[in-house]
């Protein structure tokens, strides 16, 4: 173990050009979070895709500017890769079959959920996939000093990342396979997140264990970040030993103090999920995304039902109906994007103490490959 009860930071070649203690990138919703994942040696990145309004973004970076101590941060923003031009939200709301709208109503109706208050308007909306608003967060984004620009739907388009490169800004997409990978390095991107099929939100087929050195091997030297059911220490070992420079992780900031899930019944259900309690389905956005399994995912996922409609009209057709199942706790139908590393989430901590832990399990690992390659080289 390490002298004096100092525990050694968790650095390589990336987390060192980015300039933050430990190679721990995190993902949140919450400016809270990110903002502490920073402070606390990590580096915070920050998900644009609720800012449908250019003002809150930019009210919400005024924040972190604030509270990170003048540490790196990033931005994470969901972008297609091809340009869709002259595409509303009115069109794709158009493109909605009257009988899913009524799915939606007759199933809100079986578990009483009552109506949004009038002129409420709904909280959660998934509109930051159009062209037009997410170009629009960028505009903001690159007003302030972030770091990192990543993009959960794949390489942005070039002329975005040509963009982010001009401001000296890296860019970073998610890859689910290797093919994926060598297409994100073919379009110039600087860093790989290659998540598994464990992770919380969107993701691929393939297991971390298996992706990460398939992607290492796929787009090296380029740097690859681990991600997909990391939630210790020793995972975060096994994924630098994997060939990765850094993990992503996003699901084990949600039941920290500093999130803001507006529930607690929500927070209570995540508290108590194993790791068995989610479910890889189309029902909140079109695409297969892990989440808790609850009856609305088993309603849309039910051959009986009508089925997901593709992204994005998904994640339109349903926007109003989470919003009132959030607003009133609906227990059997209440659920979020989350890995299976939910199993570990057990108890609510705060950032940093979730990050001294993380380091411990870290050393921890260290020391025990340490000791076999020891006994091995004698």
């Amino acid at each position: 173990m390490s002298d004096c009860g100092i525990l050694p930071p968790m650095e390589t070649e990336l987390s060192k050009k980015l300039g933050v203690e430990h190679a721990i990138f995190g993902f949140t919703p919450f400016p809270a979070v990110a903002a502490a994942i920073t402070r606390a040696g990590g580096f915070g990145v920050l998900g644009a895709v609720r800012y449908t309004a250019p003002d809150d973004l930019a009210r919400d970076l005024d924040w972190m500017q604030e509270h990170t101590d003048g540490k790196p941060y990033g931005l994470d923003v969901v972008m297609p890769a091809k340009k869709v031009e002259g595409v509303t939200e009115a069109d794709v709301e158009a493109m909605i079959p009257a009988g899913h709208r009524q799915f939606v109503q007759d199933t809100l109706a079986t578990y009483g959920v009552p109506e949004l208050a009038e002129g409420e308007a709904s909280g959660w909306r998934i509109t930051g996939w159009m062209e037009e608003v997410a170009r629009n967060q960028l505009d903001v984004a690159f007003d302030y000093p972030i770091r990192l620009l990543a993009n959960a739907l794949g390489s942005p388009p070039a002329d975005v990342v040509q963009r982010a490169h001009d401001r000296n800004v890296l860019v970073a997409a998610l890859a689910g396979s290797a093919k994926h990978a060598r297409h994100h390095a073919d379009a110039g991107i600087d860093i790989v997140v290659a998540q598994g099929y464990e992770a919380g939100g969107h993701t691929g087929e393939i297991a971390s264990m298996v992706l990460v050195p398939d992607v290492v091997d796929a787009v090296g030297p380029l740097p690859v970040l681990a991600a997909g059911g990391i939630g210790s220490g020793q995972q975060i070992a096994a994924g630098l030993a994997l060939g990765a420079q850094g993990v992503w992780l996003g699901s084990l900031w949600l039941t920290t103090e500093e999130a803001d899930l507006h529930s607690r019944a929500l927070t209570r259900k995540l508290l108590a999920a194993g790791s068995g309690d989610t479910v890889r389905s189309r029902a909140l956005t079109g695409k297969p995304a892990r989440q808790l399994r609850t009856e609305w995912t088993d309603a849309w996922d039910d051959p009986s039902g009508p089925g997901p409609l593709p992204m994005p009209l998904q994640g339109l057709l349903v926007a109003e109906a989470v919003s009132r199942i959030q607003k009133y706790e609906t227990g059997a139908l209440l659920g979020t994007p989350v890995g299976q590393i939910v199993g570990r989430m057990n108890t609510e901590r705060s950032v940093q103490a979730v990050f001294d832990d993380l380091t411990r399990g870290f050393e921890r690992a260290v020391d025990r490959i340490n000791r076999i390659a020891g006994r091995s080289a004698a």
